[in-house]
């Protein structure tokens, strides 16, 4: 490793669990490992789903420690899931434990909004998708009660991870832009929007951006992580997709598509603007904010969450030998529309992707096998809807698709979609939202250049499989018809 590279801690915050990464960065040299990684689990009280925000700062701090022990840290970067956040009273406590995306407190609300903003409208103002959990519907459903009344911040959660390490407040951007209450042509908050539905957007920090210093490590924070101060906390595109994006090893004037992989898979491309269009908001695409004033175009898919459960309602079998067993099935067979929200709450996944297939005139898988082939192959043609979907919307051609983040470790996933696209897909990295974040800190402290050099160095130093599409594309026509029935 050269002399001249610096260690970065990169904070990566998941749903199901969080982990400290460190990042070596130097002239020629990328290299990320794993500190420690810790469960992120949700607990179901009372009141409802919520997260145990003091295990996660917990498990910040352990590994923060263990970053520490490898040698120097430069700088600290904080990326995390999207819309949740957690209420502070005039003291800066937290008000209770933030609420889970996948509480169903927000039921019925998307109409008692549109009630007073029509769908038309606040797609026009804001870009984004419909889905129950944003945080503009959260604070709504909200309204009245005591949290709400109480708080005098918010932060959204790798924002409050933040301001429990530096003591200092700010709103990073790219995650602000999935509250649904930024309009994505001004990057800045949609002030009137905001008022009509009474949402107090004074609840907010400032706006902070990708690169911008965010504090230091609290005296508290340094005894407690062994770490040698002064160590800065530097804002990343704390949205873990807007730092996974960020990481797509796209090549100088490459045409490329982009697919997010993890519990979720987030399909579609990097734009210069937003898509702002009717036809847009009736297929259900997102307009996000990304580094350097980019755009992220895409639709959320319910991706590799479906495999997840179902690997534990079955007890956690062997995934290495399920998966060969599905790839053995001839396919594609019978598949779900993984976009449904039918498939957003845990539990009882294989019933409900029978009870899918059923409905749609399908047999049902009758193996464990044949439920893993299932929910890929279906996963692959909701990758190729989204992908054609975005190409058509935006007027925006591809040539190759990047697949990163998790997903990219499963050779049967990037295969079929590879077939199902009839593209080329680019494997890795796996670790995309680290990468992003790394890398995003190591350009503010002058170690990388801009958006196409941080990509060529993910080039120059990553493995990157490439999968060329297999066979012709009508049989995934014909299983895209099934779904359309």
């Amino acid at each position: 490793m050269s002399e001249r590279a610096k260690a970065f801690a990169a904070v990566d915050l998941g749903a199901s669990s969080g982990r400290v990464m460190v990042g070596r960065v130097g002239p020629g040299t990328l290299e990320l490992t794993q500190a420690h990684r810790f469960p992120n689990r949700p607990v179901l009280l009372p009141e409802g789903l919520r997260w145990d925000a003091l295990a996660l700062y917990t498990g910040v701090l352990d590994g923060l420690r263990a970053a520490g022990a490898a040698g120097l840290v430069a700088s600290v970067g904080i990326d995390g899931w999207a819309v949740d956040h957690g209420l502070l009273d005039p003291d800066g406590n937290l008000l209770g434990n933030p609420v889970h995306y996948r509480d169903d407190r927000t039921r019925g609300i998307a109409e008692k909004v549109a009630a007073t903003i029509p769908a038309q409208e606040l797609y026009a103002t804001t870009g984004l998708q419909d889905a129950p959990f944003n945080t503009l519907y959260q604070l709504v459903a909200a309204q009245g009660t005591a949290p709400l009344a109480a708080a005098r911040r918010l932060l959204l959660i790798p924002d409050l991870m933040a301001y429990w390490l530096t003591g200092e407040q700010g709103t990073e951007l790219t995650n602000a832009s999935t509250t649904q209450l930024i309009d994505p042509r001004t990057r800045d908050w949609a002030y009137p929007l905001a008022d009509r539905l009474g949402v107090d957007l004074s609840l907010f920090p400032a706006l902070r951006r990708p690169g911008d210093p965010a504090g230091f490590l609290t005296p508290a924070v340094l005894e407690a992580t062994g770490l040698t101060g002064p160590v800065p906390v530097t804002t990343v595109a704390s949205h873990d997709t807007a730092s996974a994006v960020a990481a797509v090893p796209a090549t100088d004037g490459e045409r490329f598509a982009y697919i997010c992989t993890g519990t979720w898979s987030l399909a579609g491309l990097e734009l210069d603007t937003p898509v702002l269009t009717e036809e847009s908001r009736a297929a259900n695409f997102t307009n996000e904010l990304g580094i350097d004033g980019t755009v992220r175009y895409l639709r959320n898919i319910m991706g590799l969450w479906l495999l997840q459960e179902c690997l534990r309602d079955w007890g956690d079998p062997d995934l290495t030998a399920l998966l060969r067993e599905a790839a053995s099935i001839p396919g594609p067979g019978a598949v779900v529309d993984s976009t449904h929200p039918a498939f957003l709450a845990p539990g009882r996944m294989p019933e409900r992707i029978a009870e899918a297939c059923r409905t749609t005139g399908q047999r049902p898988p009758p193996t464990r096998a044949g439920v893993t082939r299932c929910v890929l192959d279906s996963l692959a043609l909701a990758h190729r809807r989204a992908i054609e979907d975005a190409q058509r919307l935006a007027d925006h051609p591809v040539d190759v698709v990047h697949l990163v983040g998790g997903g990219a470790r499963n050779e049967l996933l990037c295969q079929l979609t590879a077939d199902a696209c009839g593209l080329p897909v680019v494997a890795g990295p796996a670790e995309a939202s680290a990468f992003g974040n790394v890398l995003v800190q190591a350009r503010a402290h002058g170690l990388v250049g801009d958006r196409p050099a941080m990509r060529r160095l993910l080039s120059r130093t990553q493995p990157l499989p490439r999968y060329e599409p297999r066979g012709d594309r009508a049989p995934w026509d014909v299983a895209a018809a099934r779904l359309a029935v």
